[in-house]
């Protein structure tokens, strides 16, 4: 493992954000983690973890918000969302040119989260990294964007990072039991393509070791390796909240009836393999597969969910 640094950045400290933090905390005395985030809510909740928490827009006055020296030698994980619109990540950029621009005030590694849907669609085949990325959608244009700028930010500046293709995140807390209730329905079984998905626990733990691990400029994909079918899905969700399993549509009635963000996930299939990250990272999952965290846990009252893909 590495010498810890003297801070550690989280820049974009949601639910991962801060379930790294509680990693971190548990396991090293005295350590100084620095949160970064836009909310008046995650200010809240990165407070009651006792972190050092600094509110920032990304997108406006970043150089006058850190001092010249504030990331030098430090750990900076990037997991703040790309704009809305688009095809780039003009917020990422911004960051690495005009807060990190100088080779004096550099993190000596960044790890970003990204997306496994840059590889488009697959039509259910297994992939893995060397598989050509082939993004469709704009949001997923971003998310290419923003690694391209962090490699080129690595190649100037001589620092490291690790880019983490994320797909689906789930936990007890956020899974889509709100979609439920309402009785919104889903593709059929035999329309339905393949998603990915990983626990939100298994991927701040994924983030800790690949800041630490020896390792660097990787790309890795994090999945638990057991993809199913978004009807599969939520019809395991349903029984593990007591609930109705959704109604069924074919594919043509649900480009009709579901949000386009929705038909655009429905649109693809693929399956992700991770022995990348097995190998590299040498994780061990808490959480392998869906129906086993379903089995082996209370129903929350959180019903809000997350998808990455």
């Amino acid at each position: 493992m590495k010498i810890m640094p003297k801070k550690i950045w989280i820049v974009g400290c949601g639910d991962v954000g801060r379930r790294l933090s509680q990693l971190y905390l548990s396991e090293f005395d005295n350590i100084s983690i620095q949160a970064v985030v836009q909310s008046d809510a995650s200010v809240t909740a990165c407070n009651k973890l006792g972190l050092e928490t600094c509110q920032i827009n990304l997108d406006h006055s970043l150089v006058q918000a850190f001092n010249e020296s504030e990331f030098d030698g430090s750990w900076l994980f990037y997991f703040a969302p790309p704009p809305s619109e688009g095809k780039h990540d003009s917020r990422l950029k911004r960051f690495l040119s005009k807060t990190l621009g100088g080779a004096d005030n550099t993190p000596s590694r960044i790890v970003l989260i990204s997306t496994t849907g840059v590889y488009g669609d697959s039509q259910g085949e297994w992939i893995d990294e060397t598989t050509p990325t082939n993004p469709v959608a704009e949001r997923v244009y971003r998310r290419l964007s923003a690694e391209d700028a962090l490699k080129t930010w690595a190649k100037k500046t001589g620092k490291e990072y690790m880019i983490l293709r994320v797909p689906g995140i789930y936990a007890q807390d956020r899974l889509p039991v709100a979609r439920l209730q309402k009785g919104l329905p889903v593709v059929n079984q035999a329309e339905a393509g393949f998603t990915n998905r990983i626990h939100a626990d298994d991927l701040a733990q994924a983030c800790l070791l690949a800041m630490n691990c020896s390792h660097k400029n990787e790309i890795i994909n994090i999945a638990d390796g057991n993809p199913s079918t978004m009807t599969d899905y939520f019809n395991q969700v349903a029984d593990y909240a007591d609930l109705p399993r959704p109604p069924q549509i074919s594919l043509q009635d649900a480009q009709q009836t579901l949000s386009a963000g929705m038909v655009s996930y429905l649109k693809e299939s693929r399956r992700i393999k991770n022995t990348k990250m097995l190998e590299l990272l040498k994780i061990k999952l808490k959480y392998p597969d869906l129906k086993t965290t379903l089995k082996t846990t209370t129903p929350s009252n959180q019903t809000c969910g997350s998808t990455r893909e």
